[in-house]
């Protein structure tokens, strides 16, 4: 999608990230709000608390974990909405706390985006 983009909270904030979004249900470790530099934290578009546990950023669990939060996307379609009108006027960034940059829930957010 164009105009998307995802970075670690953890990574230097750039002016190229354009409008910043944390989309983790917890707050990062860490981070202060200051350093952070959000224009908005959506955290009801993280999975829930259950999935995330469940999940526990185990790549074999991935997969798995993709689908469910796939689903659970599907409950938030305002939300979503919102970021699709974002994106068609400005560069938007979202933003995570995981270690891991390749088994986590912006890539999934990301690619769920993408089909709409």
């Amino acid at each position: 999608m164009k105009n998307l983009i995802l970075k670690r909270i953890y990574d230097e904030p750039e002016e190229s990230d354009g409008y910043r979004i944390l989309i983790d249900r917890l707050w990062p470790r860490g981070i202060s709000k200051e350093k952070a530099h959000l224009d908005e934290w959506l955290k009801e578009l993280a999975p829930t608390t259950e999935l995330r546990e469940w999940f526990d950023h185990k790549e074999e669990r991935f997969e798995e974990f993709s689908n469910r939060y796939k689903d659970e996307l599907k409950q938030h379609s305002e939300q979503i909405n919102y970021i699709k009108e974002l994106t068609k006027k400005q560069q938007v960034c979202l933003l995570y706390g995981a270690k891991d940059e390749k088994h986590n829930q912006a890539i999934v957010l990301q690619s769920y985006l993408e089909t709409l």
